[in-house]
Order: C-alpha cells, then structure tokens, then sequence
C-alpha cells in the first residue's frame, strides 16, 4: 500500500528549494551533524573539537527531559536540534485487552522466504562457516512480546541548541503500532535526517514524513505495515540526496527501496529487493560521475543508481540481521555484520554486477565484526567492537590490516550506540551510560572514562565543540564550561 498526502500551497514551496550544500538559509550541514552518522556518514566531526571527560555535575552545559521514548540519533542544523520520539497516550485502542490483541507472529506476505537460506547457514554464493547467518533470537532480549494497545503519538521536537529549549513540537501521526517490537528497540529508532532546507522523518510502519525547519508539515507517505523478523521491530533511517529521499524497507514480507522526491513525496523509482529484515541505513555517496546508493544485506549488498535505481553492483556474502550502515573510504566502502559470524567486506566503487567470491574484492575480514553499533572512520582507521560486546577492534580501512586486535574496553560490557570520533579522540557508549574515550592510534589509550545517570542506546552527535546524547529519558550537551 502506498499513500502520499501531500499539503499544497507549501509543497509548492518545498519545490522550490534548493538543495545545494550550503542552503539559502545559511546552515551548513558539512558542519553540523545532518543525519544518522553525521556529515560524510563516518561517524567523524572532522572540524570539532569536544570535552573529553563530563559527569551529571561536568561539562553538562544543559539536560533536558524528553518525552516519550526512542533511541534515534539527533540531529543538529545550525543553532537546533531535532529528535524524533513515541509518546505513549492514555488512549487504548478499541477491542484492547482481546485474544486478538495477543503479539503471534504474523504470517508472511508474498512469495515464502524461508528458501533463501538454510537454518544457521549464509545466504547462497557468501562465504563462512555453517554458523554464519541464519535465524535466532537476535539481540539478546526479548522479541514477540505483547502487542500494544494504547495509542501513541509519533512526534518531531526541535530544541534551542544553546539552552536546550522546545522551539516546536510536531505530532504528525497518532497510531496503535502492530508489533510489539523487541525489548530493547522502541517505537522512534529510526532518525531524523535534512538536506539543510527540510527534515524529512520515517517512522516506518506509521509513515515517512517532510516537515520544513519551522515544523509546518509538508507532505506524507504510507508505504504500508512491516512485518519485521520475529517482531523485533523497526530501526533503519532514511537518506537524502540531491532532491531524492530514500527509503529501505526490508522485512519479512515483500522487501523493496524506493526513492522520493523530497519536494513532493512522489515515487520516483522502486526496486524489489530478496531480503529479509535489515535494519541498516543506506550510504549515498557520488563517484565517477554517479551517485549510488549503497544498501547493506543478509543475502548481497547492493548499490543502486540515485537517478533511476538501476542495480550497479551486488556482492554476497555478510552475516545476518545486518544492522552496521556502511561507510566509505577513498574509492571503497565497507560494510560489516556481526550476528551468528562476522563479516567485513571492502568493495570498490567502481564494481560491476555481481562481484560475490571475485577478485574484484579489494579486502575481506571475518574473524570480529559488530552487531549492533556501526563502525568510525577516523583519519583512514576503523573503529569497531565485537558483536555488542565491550571489545574494541581496529583496522586500516585501506587494507584491513588489523591495528588493535580484541581488546576488552574497560568499564564497558555491552554497546548498542555508534561510536563516534573527533579531535584525535575515539568515543565508545555503552548502554549503561558509561563512555569510554580514547586517543587515536596504533594502541588503546584510554583517555577518560565518563559516567551519565541513565541508560544510552542512541549514539552520540558531534557539532563544534559540542557533544549531543540522547539517553532513555534525557537530551545532553556536553561542552566545556
């Protein structure tokens, strides 16, 4: 099902604008931190320089309180900051508290899925061994618990970036979600992301939606309801581009890409896609000429064509629920996974069709990969743990030489947050509020060790010399007093 409403006198508007990287309104999101990952979608914050150390009672410039819950990014364009949350209402739903409501696995749409892999196995043509891949429990938690009843409010916030203030609040849909989603993964995972002139928001399942920078919505699409893999819920952000909008939606029923005009929210191409769910956010990077993006997945990862979603290359062979977004170096990208086997692959830019088991292939790694959290890319080196685990690994992203080998973090067990890196400085997260930061280079030196009241699953964002973190219940930024 797909349905755009799309609100006219100021879409006309949106039409309009331009979409250069340093927009008429005078932000510069090579600057700020404009989606999930950051200006290049590394990670870094190249030109900043933030506080090492803070606590409840330092280097706190301002903490606020957040309604709702989610474990999105925030964003960070010029003096606001944009977060994406889901405010559970008062209202249950009619019927609630019925057999019907109970949270049983819904049956899968379209052709079955379940022939693309063998329990516990790869995806056919990848590499590894018979654990790579296949199908579990996941992160660890709980999936398939009990579906909601009440209504929730899916909101956009935007906040004063120098004192933390609510500048507009935009509820743009009320719904019951259909799935419970996992214990761990919330209703407003996925981020915000702006092209400097507009934010555009998918809340999956509820809708992708454009509001402009003073909050006024502009258009909507429903792109129907995911049936996501034993419910663990949704969690992939979209990406912009150049005037288009794109949006994953991998799932366990019929799985696709499709892009949208960010002016309008007009279809302008879908691609079909033999996948199951994936949580991953595509990379959209230009080279020779052409723009492709750039989707990570359990059975190949794939680069597309931004103009015309023309398949450019494929390559098989990652692990499964992929989750890490990729990231590109020089005329490479990389793309991992980490769940039942590991799986790092360095692929060119430059490839053409199906490159799995090719010497097209520039590296490949298999020995430790992360689940969860995506890499950092930091001055040609990668960053990364094991699986969620507190393990820190490092890489040349030019060769994949091992720098770092497995090496525990201290202070830090289990990590769902990205991490992030500027200034010489590695900062590692992890889900008890702990952050680890370390200096860059051929050793782990811990730098400081940081300490924040409440639990962290969404990573951190980097503007100046400004740290944002998102918490379960709180906004942080984190600067120097």
């Amino acid at each position: 099902m797909r349905h755009t409403t799309l609100f006219f006198g100021l879409a006309f508007f949106a039409c309009c604008a331009n979409h250069a990287v340093s927009p008429a309104n005078g932000n510069d999101i090579n600057r700020d931190w404009p989606q999930w990952r950051g200006p290049d979608a590394s990670g870094t914050a190249l030109e900043s320089s933030p506080p090492t150390t803070w606590s409840e009672s330092e280097n706190i410039l301002w903490k606020i309180d957040v309604p709702g819950i989610g474990s999105s990014t925030p964003i960070i364009l010029g003096d606001r900051v944009y977060v994406s949350t889901a405010v559970k209402t008062d209202e249950v739903a009619e019927g609630a508290g019925s057999a019907e409501t109970s949270n049983q696995t819904p049956p899968e749409s379209g052709p079955p899925r379940g022939d693309r892999r063998a329990e516990g196995g790869r995806p056919e043509g990848g590499r590894g061994g018979p654990d790579r891949g296949g199908r579990g429990r996941g992160r660890g938690g709980r999936g398939g618990s009990a579906k909601p009843t009440n209504v929730y409010d899916f909101v956009v916030i935007a906040y004063d970036r120098n004192n933390g203030k609510e500048i507009w609040r935009t509820s743009v849909t009320q719904e019951v979600p259909h799935e419970a989603g996992h214990n761990t993964n919330t209703f407003a995972s996925s981020s915000p992301v702006t092209d400097g002139e507009k934010l555009y928001m998918s809340f999956g399942s509820r809708g992708v939606f454009c509001l402009d920078l003073d909050g006024t919505q502009l258009w909507s699409v429903d792109l129907g309801q995911m049936q996501t893999r034993n419910q663990f819920g949704e969690g992939s952000s979209p990406a912009v581009h150049d005037g288009i909008l794109v949006v994953p939606w991998d799932h366990e029923g019929e799985s696709f890409i499709v892009a949208l005009d960010a002016a309008t929210g007009e279809e302008k191409w879908r691609q079909s896609r033999d996948e199951q769910t994936t949580w991953s956010t595509p990379l959209i990077t230009e080279y020779e000429g052409r723009t492709q993006v750039i989707t990570n997945g359990s059975n190949r990862v794939r680069s597309y064509d931004l103009t015309t979603g023309e398949l450019i290359w494929e390559c098989g062979g990652q692990a499964g629920n992929p989750i890490p977004s990729p990231v590109r170096f020089e005329d490479n990208v990389i793309v991992m996974t980490g769940f039942r086997g590991y799986a790092i692959y360095s692929i060119p830019l430059g490839a053409k069709g199906d490159v799995t088991n090719s010497d097209v292939i520039t590296w490949i790694e298999e020995d430790a990969a992360p689940y969860v959290p995506s890499p950092v890319l930091y001055k040609g080196q990668l960053y990364f743990v094991k699986a969620n685990n507190g393990v820190l690994v490092s890489r040349k992203a030019k060769t994949g030489e091992l720098v770092i080998d497995q090496t525990r973090l201290p202070d830090v067990s289990t990590v769902y947050a990205s991490p992030v890196a500027a200034a010489d400085h590695i900062y590692f997260t992890g889900r008890d509020g702990t952050t680890l930061v370390l200096s860059h280079g051929s050793e782990m030196e811990v730098v400081a060790t940081n300490k924040l009241d409440d639990e962290i699953d969404a990573s951190a964002a980097i503007v100046g010399d400004q740290i944002f973190m998102r918490s379960k219940s709180h906004l942080y930024c984190i600067g120097k007093e």
